[in-house]
């Protein structure tokens, strides 16, 4: 990976680069959530740059600290051949960010299964619901802090009796 990647980031986006780092040939940039979208799309469009391939999304929950969560985006770039992670910290009290779908289309069921599992609203995502627990599940079930012997509301299945 190259640190041009980091170094254009702060270039261009200042301050909403909150923090960057490299560790083991992997760049990392931490920005402000409220311009992910215009630092992804810079990154899938920029000449130089042209990580068009979105590899995965994520969440990850610091229970007791804040901003307990951050919204990861891996991306790769087919023909640099380079790998970047953009972290954005999402707060408890506040837990949205912008969808990313009309950029890459990919990260669709990504962003749903985030919302489904973490909570995190992604504002403008065409279709958030529900991906892996059904829709009447209360909770999100891989925030550190939900109880582990819940009991949830039986429900029943089309046809069944």
């Amino acid at each position: 990976m190259s640190a041009k990647t980091l170094e254009r980031l702060k270039e261009r986006f200042g301050d909403a680069v909150v923090g960057t780092h490299s560790q083991h040939g992997d760049d990392t940039a931490v920005v402000a959530r409220e311009r992910v979208r215009e630092v992804l799309s810079f990154l899938r469009d920029d000449p130089d740059l042209l990580y068009n391939f979105p590899s995965d999304l994520t969440c990850v929950d610091y229970y007791g600290r804040e901003p307990r969560f951050e919204v990861v985006y891996h991306l790769y770039s087919l023909a640099k051949k380079q790998r970047v992670r953009v972290k954005c910290r999402v707060p408890e009290e506040d837990p949205t960010i912008d969808s990313v779908v009309s950029l890459y289309p990919a990260f669709n069921w990504f962003e749903r299964e985030v919302w489904d599992m973490y909570g995190i609203k992604f504002n403008g995502h065409p279709d958030l619901r529900r991906l892996f627990m059904y829709e009447s599940f209360q909770g999100h079930a891989l925030r550190k802090d939900y109880p582990k012997d819940k009991r949830q509301p039986l429900v029943r299945r089309e046809g069944q009796s």
